[in-house]
């Protein structure tokens, strides 16, 4: 039991020790105190090495700039160009116009003269019979003359010939019914039972359905019995109906053994599943 005299202690109150403890602040790293010193440093040097100003187009407008359509900060006008915290003109040469690109020289030379040395822009030299490219960077004859080093010479156009757009070649080519022979187109001698096929290359002439070619004419194609006309690029000109199969020239009927059957093509025949063929018969496998 506590006696009246006895002072009560406040829990408040810390005791001196408490006290001196909770006054200490806490200590630093040493190197984190260097860091922090060190980049106090840095950006009060910066502050005086380096203007506001930057090119990126951030800080105060300087003279032939103007704002940004979209987003904040300021553009050169057209035919300036940011240098540090200015816009200076660029040295554009005659017949050029600026770009606006801040890469590059920021000019390109108008349509009909070619840029020299980075420096000026020279007249495309067109010769006589030629024309300007769309593109505005070349030249191209006009129909009825193709390019020869650098003039367009008249194209000899030989009889029963017609102009092209080929400028790699001569130019012209042969009529329907005529054929290329050095600088003369030639008629095409067609025979009988035949037709003019119009290919640029390969045969000038076929023939006619029901014959085929032997040498320079057409015969005609002899169908036997149990056939039809088959004109591919290759054969006889002719096939065996189904069921029948070629034989010397003619088309014979094919003796289906037991157990088999007519492959795809009608003309031959393999065993059913399960048998294999043996002496020309199909026996049940083993």
């Amino acid at each position: 039991m506590l006696h009246a005299e006895t002072p009560l202690a406040t829990p408040s109150e810390p005791t001196e020790p408490g006290r001196r403890a909770l006054d200490r602040k806490p200590r630093r790293h040493p190197l984190a105190r260097l860091i922090s010193k060190l980049s106090f440093a840095a950006g009060v040097i910066a502050s005086f090495a380096f203007p506001v100003l930057a090119q990126d187009g951030t800080g105060p407008m300087p003279q032939n700039a103007q704002a940004r359509s979209y987003g904040g900060g300021w553009v050169c006008d057209l035919g300036y160009r940011v240098e540090g915290d200015e816009c200076l003109a660029l040295d554009i040469p005659e017949h050029a116009y600026p770009t606006g690109r801040s890469y590059g020289t920021g000019w390109e030379c108008d349509r009909g003269y070619e840029e020299v040395s980075g420096t000026s822009c020279n007249s495309i030299p067109v010769p006589a019979n030629a024309f300007l490219r769309s593109s505005g960077y070349d030249w191209k004859c006009e129909r009825g003359y193709r390019q020869e080093r650098d003039a367009c010479v008249p194209i000899v156009l030989p009889d029963n010939a017609y102009l092209t757009d080929d400028t790699s070649g001569s130019g012209w080519t042969c009529e329907r019914g005529f054929t290329a022979s050095s600088s003369a187109c030639v008629p095409i001698a067609v025979p009988a039972n035949a037709y003019l096929t119009n290919a640029n290359y390969g045969a000038v002439w076929a023939c006619e359905r029901g014959f085929v070619r032997i040498d320079d004419r057409c015969d005609a194609i002899v169908v036997p019995a149990n056939a039809f006309l088959d004109q591919a690029s290759y054969g006889r000109g002719w096939s065996c109906e189904r069921g029948y199969k070629p034989l010397s020239g003619a088309c014979v009927a094919i003796d289906l053994p037991l157990n088999a059957y007519l492959d795809r093509s009608g003309n031959r025949w393999s065993c059913n599943r399960g048998f294999q063929l043996s002496d020309g018969a199909c026996i049940l496998g083993r």
